[in-house]
């Protein structure tokens, strides 16, 4: 399949030229900006149902020959059916279907990637990185397409992961489709994401509150021995009243995380605005505070297991804390921040300062 080795290159170049790609876009991308991005949903929009569409077609060509690439037909209801009457991949037909839709899926997330090149530096980090992540994601979900192709080529047998690449192609062109198309909205969705994370976080320690135990409190004896752990008596999977003392104020800290989370997101739909390179830059900034608010409630999540490590527990109660607190001056210095919503955020970084007081508290004895 040369015409899918081409692709595949052209699909490297592009996700080359994304953050963390480590090079630049290609040419075709970089001639082809768009000014004022996303703004010009059309464009988007196109670029990302041609993904789609060359996804399906050359997927279908691929596993019922060039008469289907020819015909049409090319929906999501005639993958099922497309693995009989397959040619033999020599037939010249067969390469020039190839070739003609290998180019229509290279034209396409070339197209996507020009609304990535072609955002404007005042539109925003949160936005430019959501933008860019979602080419990536059809970018990669095309290069899965065209080893599945190749693989299916090879083998019949592998017309099941033909039909999954393709269905992964057609989420990542969804999911583009449904970006936000603002700075506000980007940085918006981002909080909202971060507070999905760190809620699920605080249900799963209410749950172990609830449970009384560590993560292996349900584990029946029985399938300790067949998965060859050490049998229970010789670790501890419940916690010293001491550890349950601390307890309390770490689900207090990462309930102040969420409410801080869920007031953020709340001032930045009903207050953000992109009028300014300052206000967009505030944005950004409480986006990336947020950014670093689930990783830390993660680590003190872990760290509550028994057996409970209170040194280790008191250094990740700090870094949460920390982290928070930033987020609050952030917030405060923003212009989401008016004088009504001061009151909040004072009593949420007061709230942070008394939980994490509590578990100083707490384990000063441990140190």
């Amino acid at each position: 399949m040369e015409a899918a080795a081409g692709l595949r290159g052209a699909l490297r170049a592009v996700l080359a030229g994304l953050p963390g790609g480590g090079g630049q876009a290609p040419a075709a991308a970089a001639e082809a900006s768009l000014e004022g991005g996303l703004e010009r949903a059309d464009v988007w929009a196109e670029a990302l149902a041609a993904a789609s569409r060359a996804a399906t077609q050359l997927s279908l060509a691929a596993a019922s020959g060039p008469q289907v690439s020819r015909g049409g037909g090319a929906g999501r209801e005639g993958l099922a059916g497309a693995s009989r009457g397959r040619p033999l991949p020599s037939s010249p037909f067969f390469s020039q279907d190839l070739e003609l839709l290998s180019g229509e899926a290279e034209r396409a997330v070339l197209a996507a990637a020009a609304v990535y090149q072609g955002l404007p530096e005042d539109r925003g980090r949160t936005l430019r990185r959501a933008v860019g992540a979602a080419v990536g994601e059809v970018a990669e979900g095309l290069l899965r397409l065209t080893d599945a192709l190749h693989l299916l080529l090879a083998s019949p047998s592998a017309e099941q992961q033909r039909r999954v690449a393709t269905g992964g192609v057609w989420e990542a062109c969804e999911r583009a489709a449904a970006l936000p198309r603002d700075p506000p909205a980007a940085v918006a969705s981002a909080l909202a994401s971060c507070l999905a994370v760190v809620g699920d976080a605080l249900r799963e320690m209410e749950q172990a509150l609830v449970e009384g135990g560590g993560p292996y409190q349900d584990v029946p004896e029985e399938e300790e021995e067949e998965e060859e752990v050490a049998p229970r008596g010789n670790r501890e999977v419940c916690w010293s009243e001491a550890d349950r003392r601390l307890l309390d104020p770490c689900v207090g800290l990462v309930k102040a995380a969420k409410a801080c989370l869920k007031k953020i997101l709340g001032a930045v739909k009903a207050l953000g605005k992109a009028d300014t390179a300052e206000q967009v830059a505030q944005l950004d900034d409480l986006a990336d505070a947020a950014g670093d608010v689930s990783p830390s409630v993660d680590e003190l999540v872990l760290s509550i297991y028994p057996p409970v490590n209170q040194l280790t527990l008191r250094l990740n109660a700090a870094k949460l804390a920390a982290v928070l607190k930033k987020m609050l001056e952030v917030t405060w210095a923003s212009h989401v921040c008016v004088p009504s919503e001061e009151s909040w955020v004072q009593f949420l970084s007061g709230a942070v300062d008394h939980n994490m007081d509590k578990i100083k508290e707490l384990t000063q004895g441990g140190l």
